[in-house]
């Protein structure tokens, strides 16, 4: 979203954007027409930028809705659904300890680039994550890796965590056997994400030529993770162009993908930062689906004839609150002010789709581990005022980041939420300088690494595990946050090594508890967030982890 602008510009610029979007696709449109065919090119809009082509340096989901097409993991997610299933792994085990997993593979399964995928493929991707030195040992760029595997080969930050990941070894051709140090509740459920989907080896020693460059919010990426060439995976789609100017990233069916073929040949994905623009440009036939519709649109859209599925609720919208940035954010009781100054039933009633709900703790009721017995903190614009003053701060002044040019599941508008939110804290007492920034890698990179006082950012499950909602912030020290509270790490890392089934869901509840009563942030809201697709589309299988396959997308 950009500055907030009156109603009627923010309709000219969607109708300016629907434009240009016609004239970008009318190539394609007539292509498709001339060969008097069936249409063989899905036009798929996003609200943001991809960040890089190589899932590994990503943290982010329209990056990750890009890759996913052409990377594969050992591990995946039944279609439309969280249960893990095989991926590039037929089967795997682990030994009772939690800490040696087994990886049976797939035979007969090719990298774009023509090289076979093996245990020792598996391998040369793990040790490269593992061995990766300067920038890349940046939490803004290795982000998933530390979430999972901890540290490098050899620390060169002191606050990189320690490393979990031990070593990989190919046992024989199709067996891979990956060690850790601790049993950890990210695994299995680590292996199938996107940022360590498996690479080619031969891709990768191109990669290893290159470095990331940078720090904090000003990071150069390296450039074959910016242009199409280099980067092979082994999905249904091979990434073949990234045209930055036109905002959109084309991929082509890999006929010699292991599974079943994708329906359709080209796959593009554009980026179409309104909601309007979105909206208006599957309207206009410009484009076949688009994520985040606007819950105003839901009905509006179905009644036209198009077919707009509803995603399951699996994500946690928040505002981030970085003590190291700004001191008085080290008080509780301004951390508890800000809690009771943001109103944040009008937040879910003008500004999600129905079912949206307040949450009242880092992980939706969803998940198992989900507590009824958390500190509450309603809305209550006198208590807030009281708490600052007690905490002589009733002067306060801080600067509040929000993304641009973006929508994301958990914030479908989010300069008008930015926007609500402000007035709320201006009602307080509390003076907000905004900072809007681009969303990839700005703003990201920003959050990461701790440049924003007060930020919006959410989280939508990458597997069914509690601690891959808490754990990903709070099981120790983290520069989005900037604290150091062992009460509240001990309870988080406690939690993800119990055993037990049942007994780990009550330590994730003690841990919720605990999280709130220290309150490091303000845990906003849980929506259900919609896609839609044109009248001519037989759709995906839409997923609560929205891990949509487009390679089961067909045209009626």
């Amino acid at each position: 979203m950009r500055i907030l602008k009156s109603r009627a510009v923010r309709a000219v610029t969607a109708a300016l954007a629907v434009g240009m979007i016609a004239t970008g696709c009318a190539s394609e449109r007539g292509k498709d027409g001339d060969k008097g065919g069936a249409k063989d090119t899905f036009v798929f809009a996003g609200a943001g930028d991809p960040g890089s082509l190589d899932p590994a340096l990503a943290s982010d989901g329209e990056t990750f809705r890009v890759t996913r097409q052409a990377f594969e993991a050992l591990l995946e997610h039944e279609s439309g659904g969280s249960e893990l299933v095989g991926g590039l792994a037929e089967k795997w085990s682990s030994d009772p300890a939690g800490k040696v997993w087994t990886f049976n593979l797939r035979k007969g399964v090719k990298f774009h680039d023509g090289e076979p995928f093996n245990a020792a493929a598996v391998c040369a991707n793990y040790d490269h994550w593992f061995n990766w030195t300067g920038t890349y040992q940046s939490s803004a760029v290795s982000y998933y890796w530390q979430s999972i595997m901890g540290g490098f080969a050899k620390n060169e930050d002191k606050e990189a965590p320690k490393p979990n990941y031990k070593s990989c070894t190919a046992k024989d051709e199709n067996t891979a056997v990956i060690e850790v140090h601790e049993a950890s509740a990210n695994l299995p459920g680590g292996f199938s994400l996107q940022a360590l989907a498996i690479h080619s080896p031969k891709a990768i020693k191109e990669y290893e030529k290159q470095a990331a460059s940078g720090t904090g919010d000003a990071i150069t990426y390296p450039k074959y993770s910016q242009e199409a060439g280099t980067v092979a995976g082994t999905g249904p789609y091979k990434i073949v162009k990234w045209n930055k100017g036109n905002k959109e990233v084309t991929l082509e069916r890999f006929d010699d993908y292991w599974g079943e073929k994708a329906k359709v040949k080209n796959l593009v994905f554009r980026t179409i930062a309104t909601e309007e623009g979105r909206r208006q440009a599957l309207q206009a036939g410009d484009i076949d689906g688009y994520d985040l519709v606007s819950p105003a649109d839901v009905k509006t859209l179905e009644k036209e004839g198009f077919e707009v599925p509803t995603r399951d609720v699996f994500n946690i919208f928040y505002l981030g609150m970085t003590q190291e940035k700004n001191p008085a954010l080290k008080k509780p009781e301004v951390r508890q002010a800000i809690a009771h100054a943001i109103d944040r039933e009008n937040i879910v009633k003008t500004q999600l789709p129905e079912g949206g709900k307040v949450a009242t703790q880092f992980m939706p009721d969803t998940v198992a581990g989900w507590s009824d017995k958390v500190k509450q903190y309603p809305h209550d614009t006198n208590k807030a005022k009281q708490l600052l003053a007690g905490a002589g701060e009733s002067k306060l002044k801080i600067e509040f980041c929000y993304p641009t040019e973006v929508t994301r599941p958990y914030m479908p508008a989010p300069q008008d939420i930015f926007e609500q939110m402000k007035a709320d804290l201006e009602k307080a007492g509390i003076t907000v300088t905004p900072k809007p920034m681009k969303w990839a890698p700005d703003y990201l990179d920003a959050t990461e690494t701790g440049a924003c006082a007060l930020h919006m950012l959410g989280w939508t499950g990458d597997f069914n595990d509690g601690y891959n909602f808490i754990g990903t912030w709070f099981a120790g020290y983290d520069k989005q946050w900037g604290f150091k509270e062992p009460a509240v790490f001990d309870a988080v890392t406690g939690a993800s090594k119990v055993t037990d089934p049942a007994q780990r869901v009550a330590a994730y509840k003690a841990a919720n508890e605990k999280i709130m009563e220290y309150l490091p942030g303000l845990p906003i809201s849980s929506s259900p967030p919609a896609i839609a697709f044109g009248k001519n589309v037989n759709p995906p299988k839409v997923s609560p982890l929205t891990q949509e396959n487009f390679a089961e997308v067909s045209f009626k």
